[in-house]
């Protein structure tokens, strides 16, 4: 499984180098925090959805703590998005490492 840690996802987004950030959670779950600039796309509409994502840019999917994101980039693959990878830890890394502000559920 190809990986990102929340502190390579930080740097990318901080260079804006056109890396797409996919949340996988449900819409209830992304209102209680997000990471900015990430599209949602709760991974029960993924099968219906990933079309919406371009298959030659590098995305990097997260939920909350890694397990449906890890399977959201094995379906991206199994499509020909070979620049999918997973953010390790979700969003529960990215609050304690990167923002300890955010909420946590």
């Amino acid at each position: 499984m190809s990986e990102m840690s929340v502190e390579e996802l930080k740097a990318r987004l901080d260079k804006k180098d056109g890396l797409v950030l996919v949340d996988v959670r449900e819409q209830d779950e992304a209102a209680l925090c997000s990471i900015p600039g990430a599209k949602l796309i709760p991974l029960g509409e993924l099968g219906n959805r990933f079309g919406e994502l371009d298959p030659k840019a590098e995305i990097a999917v997260h939920c909350r703590s890694g397990g449906r994101s890890a399977r959201a980039v094995a379906f991206l693959k199994s499509k020909g998005y070979s620049k999918a990878v997973n953010v390790a830890g979700g969003i529960l890394a990215w609050a304690e490492k990167i923002d300890p502000s955010m909420p946590t559920y």
